[in-house]
């Protein structure tokens, strides 16, 4: 008797925002779950967002999808507005986005999507996750705009079969919030924890300082040159990661400091774990990053950007990081800052809740719940 087929390998979609090379990193993780429970992954994304994933899984199949390509304003004061004015076009792109999944599942048989802040990759018999650390969103114009902002941002996400929230289920928490809001949306919520592919060390060395650059344009070059000037005549070892993955060549400032323009996630974790202190955006997946490697950090949020303002007030106020404003950033008053800093920093669980959510997901593929 000739012996059965095996049975099929589930293929699962992800498919990362493109704002920041945060939503790639974080999907790392979840891309690596899946790989263990022997899913078949293929990766929706460009630029940069593909550069990154393609180095960690170079064997992966990549598909084609057109970034969201949101562009940020140069000045605070203009940042929101500059937004607005995108919205038709955001629409457009979440509307291509539905249409893109119908071909694709034309011409491939896909059994559940996991979309990490995209809108459009719903479909009405697939099992489909939509993963935000947003459940509330901060507009910066008030308490009545932000509830219409929320309504809008729960009716995409009840298109979905289930939410994934990569923040801790109860306090302390890392997004405060903005992922813990009054009113929850109608389909099922599971929190995640933290994902980082990074992992704590014992005991790590601590010789060095480390600017970690990222976020959108034009304000992770602002940022940048302003950093710069400040570590011309900075004696001390220090490290800038300029969060390019596909820049080729990097700027000299001195003998005392290196730069990369991006690296791999096991030589990056090396750096980080071994730095006394690193300096970033309050970007999320740069904090979840941090909280994972157990690591003293300083806070400077993108201007004009009311999540990372937000969340560092709220991460200052419980200890996890002190922050300054980029216009006010100065390096020597930032270290003496976080040299007399209260640090609590959060303990992450052995048993991480997002293997538990993949797994689950995982089961249900086939039989349209999720």
């Amino acid at each position: 008797m000739d012996a059965p087929d095996p049975p099929a390998k589930p293929v699962v979609l992800v498919a990362p925002l493109d704002w920041g090379l945060g939503h790639a990193t974080r999907c790392i993780p979840i891309i690596k779950i899946l790989l263990k429970l022997k899913c078949r992954v293929l990766v929706a994304a460009s630029g940069p967002t593909q550069a990154i994933l393609e180095k960690e899984f170079p064997n992966l199949k990549f598909l084609p999808l057109e970034g969201y390509q949101i562009r940020y304003a140069s000045r605070k004061v203009l940042f929101t507005w500059r937004l607005i004015s995108q919205l038709p076009r955001l629409l457009r792109t979440i509307k291509k986005e539905k249409i893109w999944m119908q071909q694709l599942l034309r011409n491939h048989s896909i059994d559940g999507v996991i979309s990490d802040n995209r809108y459009g990759l719903y479909h009405a018999t697939l099992p489909t996750v939509f993963i935000t650390h947003q459940l509330r969103i901060h507009s910066g114009f008030g308490s009545v705009a932000d509830s219409l902002v929320q309504k809008l941002h729960y009716r995409f996400i009840g298109r979905f079969s289930q939410c994934w929230v990569p923040d801790f289920a109860g306090t302390p928490n890392l997004a405060g919030s903005l992922s813990h809001p009054r009113k929850k949306p109608a389909i099922p919520v599971h929190y995640l924890g933290t994902l980082s592919r990074m992992q704590a060390e014992q005991d790590p060395s601590t010789s060095h300082l480390v600017f970690l650059l990222s976020g959108p344009e034009p304000q992770r070059t602002l940022l940048e040159n302003h950093v710069i000037k400040q570590l011309k005549n900075f004696t001390s070892k220090a490290i800038v990661l300029r969060g390019l993955p596909e820049e080729g060549s990097t700027p000299y400032i001195s003998d005392s400091v290196t730069v990369y323009n991006h690296l791999p996630a096991e030589a990056l974790q090396t750096i980080l774990q071994n730095a006394s202190l690193v300096i970033c955006r309050s970007g999320y997946s740069s904090i979840m990053d941090l909280a994972a490697l157990k690591k003293k950090s300083f806070l400077i949020p993108t201007p004009g950007q009311t999540e990372q303002e937000y969340l560092a007030v709220h991460l200052e106020r419980i200890g996890f990081a002190p922050f300054m404003t980029q216009h006010r950033f100065d390096l020597d008053t930032a270290l003496k800052k976080a040299a007399v800093f209260a640090y609590r920093l959060p303990d992450i669980p052995a048993e991480s809740p997002a293997a538990e959510a993949v797994s689950h997901f995982v089961q249900q593929l086939g039989s349209g719940k999720a």
